[in-house]
């Protein structure tokens, strides 16, 4: 069932930056946690499927997310 209301507002620029400065630092923990790890288990997530599978997940995911729409929002 769709609630009725005013539609929602587009999201202004501090919020984008915000989203934004928060890839940014995941990413880079992401790198340094990596960087910690063994050499081996390094080469395995560099070298290996692993960064591809990761992209492939969260690709299908946002796909998804966009088909879907935000909660709240009419079918089209």
């Amino acid at each position: 069932m769709v609630e009725s209301g005013a539609p929602r507002p587009q999201p202004g620029w501090p919020q984008v930056a915000l989203v934004a400065g928060s890839v940014v630092v995941v990413v880079l923990g992401a790198a340094l946690v990596t960087g910690l790890l063994p050499d081996p288990i390094q080469r395995a997530i560099y070298d290996g499927p692993v960064l591809i599978g990761v992209l492939i997940v969260g690709t299908a995911w946002l796909l998804w997310r966009i088909a879907h729409g935000r909660p709240g929002d009419p079918e089209p």
